[in-house]
Formats: C-alpha cells, sequence, structure tokens
C-alpha cells in the first residue's frame, strides 16, 4: 500500500493534448525566471491557454513560491473538464469507472461502436466524463472540433486504454483547487498583471506547412492575426512588468525564410530548443524538430 502511495504524490495532466509541454519540461524549467521566484518577489502565476495543463501541473509541485493560479483557456470545453475536476471529483471518477468498465468488456468491433456512440453524445451535451473517455480512446488523444464545435477525431483502436486514472485525477484536483479556472480570450488575464506576476504563453502553434491542421481546438481558428495580437500582448505583458515565457512551432523547419517571430518578436530572447514531431499520420514524418521559447528576461532572472 505505502508503495502505490508514493506513486501518485505528483499529478500529471489527466488528458492528452497536441502539443503537451511534457517533452519541453526541463528546457522551460531551465528558463524561468527562477532569481525572482525563489525570493517571492514572483508569486503569481498565469497561463492564458491551459490545454492539457503540464506546465501548471509542473509549477505547481515544484515551486512552492507561488501563491496564486490563473488558468484560462478559450475551449469551453476543456475549462468544463478543469473545473468539474476541481469540484465535483467523486461524481467524474464514478462516471469514468463506468464507462471504462463497459468499455474493456466489449470486443474490438462493439468498442468502435461505443466511441462513435459516445462521440454523439458529447456533442450534444458536453460533459467532461465523455471528453476525458474520449480523449483516451480516440486517434493520438487529439482534441479537435470542426466549425459547428463538433468533436470529430476517429476512433484510435488502443487495446487497454486506461479511461479512469483514479489517483491521478485526485493529485491533480488537489492542485486544481489552488486555481482560478475561465474560460476567456488570453487578454482576460491583463486584470492579473504586475510585477509579481508570471506568464506561460502556449497559444495553438503556428502551422509548420499549409497542410497542418492540427490548431482546430476550438471552433474559432487561431489565426496568423490572432498570433499576431498574441505579440503584441506580449509587449503589453512587458510593459506591465510582468515576465512571460512563450513558447511555439518554429517555421523555419519548413522555410528558413520565414521570420514571423524575429519580426514580431524584437528585442526578446528568442531560443530553439529540440522537441519531437509526435502528431503525424505517418510514423516516418515524426522526428525531432526546432521548438522556440521566447522570453522578456534573461534566464535566472538577471
Amino acid at each position: 500500500m505505502t508503495v502505490a502511495t508514493e506513486k501518485i504524490t505528483k499529478a500529471k495532466p489527466f488528458v492528452k493534448w497536441a502539443g503537451g509541454k511534457g517533452q519541453l519540461i526541463d528546457e522551460i524549467d531551465g528558463r524561468l525566471p527562477k532569481k525572482e521566484i525563489e525570493a517571492g518577489k514572483i508569486d503569481t502565476y498565469i497561463e492564458p491557454f491551459v490545454g492539457g495543463g503540464a506546465v501548471f501541473f509542473y509549477i505547481a509541485q515544484n515551486y512552492p513560491q507561488f501563491r496564486r493560479f490563473y488558468l484560462f483557456d478559450i475551449n469551453r470545453d476543456v475549462v468544463n473538464c478543469y473545473n468539474t475536476v476541481k469540484k465535483n471529483l467523486n461524481r467524474l471518477i464514478s462516471a469514468l469507472k463506468e464507462l471504462e468498465s463497459k468499455f474493456l468488456s466489449l470486443s474490438d468491433a462493439r468498442r468502435q461502436q461505443m466511441y462513435y456512440q459516445m462521440r454523439s453524445a458529447f456533442n450534444e451535451d458536453r460533459e467532461p466524463a465523455k471528453l476525458i473517455f474520449l480523449n483516451k480512446t480516440c486517434f493520438n488523444g487529439l482534441y479537435r472540433v470542426n466549425k459547428s464545435n463538433e468533436f470529430n477525431v476517429p476512433f484510435g483502436d488502443y487495446k487497454k486504454p486506461t479511461i479512469c486514472n483514479e489517483q491521478n485525477l485526485k493529485a491533480a484536483s488537489r492542485l486544481l483547487k489552488k486555481a482560478n479556472i475561465e474560460c476567456r480570450d488570453f487578454e482576460a488575464c491583463n486584470e492579473y498583471l504586475g510585477e509579481d506576476s508570471f506568464v506561460y504563453f502556449d497559444p495553438p502553434y503556428r502551422p509548420l506547412s499549409a497542410t497542418a491542421s492540427f490548431t482546430s481546438y476550438s471552433k474559432d481558428r487561431f489565426s496568423e492575426e490572432e498570433q499576431i495580437r498574441l505579440s503584441e500582448f506580449c509587449r503589453h505583458v512587458d510593459g506591465k512588468d510582468a515576465k512571460f515565457l512563450l513558447s511555439n512551432s518554429d517555421p523555419k523547419n519548413e522555410d528558413p525564410n520565414d521570420h514571423f517571430f524575429e519580426d514580431h518578436y524584437a528585442g526578446f530572447t528568442i531560443e530553439r530548443v529540440k522537441a519531437v514531431r509526435a502528431i503525424n499520420c505517418k510514423a516516418s514524418d515524426r522526428g525531432q524538430i526546432n521548438e522556440l521559447i521566447i522570453t522578456n528576461y534573461q534566464f535566472g532572472g538577471e
């Protein structure tokens, strides 16, 4: 019993997420303004595109100096899911256990049938338990909707997916109770900005190519104009004396002459780090690429 308890002391994301930052945690951690954090000068964490929440979970568990957490996302389904884990965990766990038991008892053909039935049902009622079920059983753990806001990811055909990780959900719930979680545009975090704030921006990535299509996390696409608006808001954040770190795809992976980030984030620190491109229908097209980390400070808070 003791061993099992020790294994769940660290919460991790309870949904899989395209572009999730689990693989970049060390790179991000090495670029935090640690001097200000450790001195208690920065104690407010803001994440305007929370998504799978990997960075929030890491920081909330490793930097006790943070006393306030503000999480935002424009995706209402994701925000509802977070708030359900935070406030109505027992009911959620009960629903997930029932779904998991039923799903794992079925033949492959019946599992696929159940998946598409659940997908249709979710598009009607948007229940968080159904969202987690779909996330654990759909192709590549994607969240993607069409222009009508209908979840449209196909079946994933996993042999034994863990649909209800009860211990991790409990650990995540304990952390989320510390956070304010809202469905709002990224600029809404303006009211919490100040010299005591650290903002982590992880927006839907600029597509690496003309055929890339994994930015459809909400019915309102995050367009080039939105990317520019975000860059302008980052200058506003800087003007408020808050620290920010932003991650994004590096367009130079596909086009060495694409200077979007150099142009729009001129004057900030831009670094390229290695990551694995995991979301592609062809395994042969997955591989190591560069991603960008942009900050308005020198690492270490100097």
